[in-house]
């Protein structure tokens, strides 16, 4: 069974950056897209960003383009999400997602998340 489990997460004050890590267990990262996704108390979980099995195809949301960046390690099971310039519009809890398609970067084919890791940024 494929599991996932997310760090990296702490406070941080507004223009600066964090590395989120997202390790899989139970499976093969290189047989699956990746996705990163948020969620903000009293909000639904949104859509941060996603990349292809290899890595090469990547989606973002408007909010985030330019300043976050998805990456992956195959060797290493773990993909990363990479924040620069942070806003306090980016608190959220941070959780990846993994898809079995490993083409496809649209949410419908993300569906199960890990625990998640909580990022705070002050302004």
């Amino acid at each position: 069974q494929v599991q996932l489990v997310e760090s990296g997460g702490r406070s941080v004050q507004a223009g600066g950056s964090l590395t989120l890590s997202c390790t899989l267990s139970g499976g093969s990262l290189s047989s699956y897209a990746m996705g990163w996704f948020r969620q903000a108390p009293g909000k639904e979980r949104e859509f941060v960003a996603a990349n292809s099995w290899s890595g090469t195809m990547t989606k973002y949301a408007d909010s985030v383009k330019g300043r976050f960046t998805i990456s992956r390690d195959n060797d290493k099971n773990t993909a990363y999400l990479r924040m620069n310039s942070l806003k306090p519009e980016d608190t959220a809890v941070y959780s990846c997602s993994y898809g079995l398609h490993p083409y496809e970067l649209g949410v419908a084919n993300f569906a199960s998340w890990g625990q998640g890791t909580q990022v705070t940024v002050s302004s």
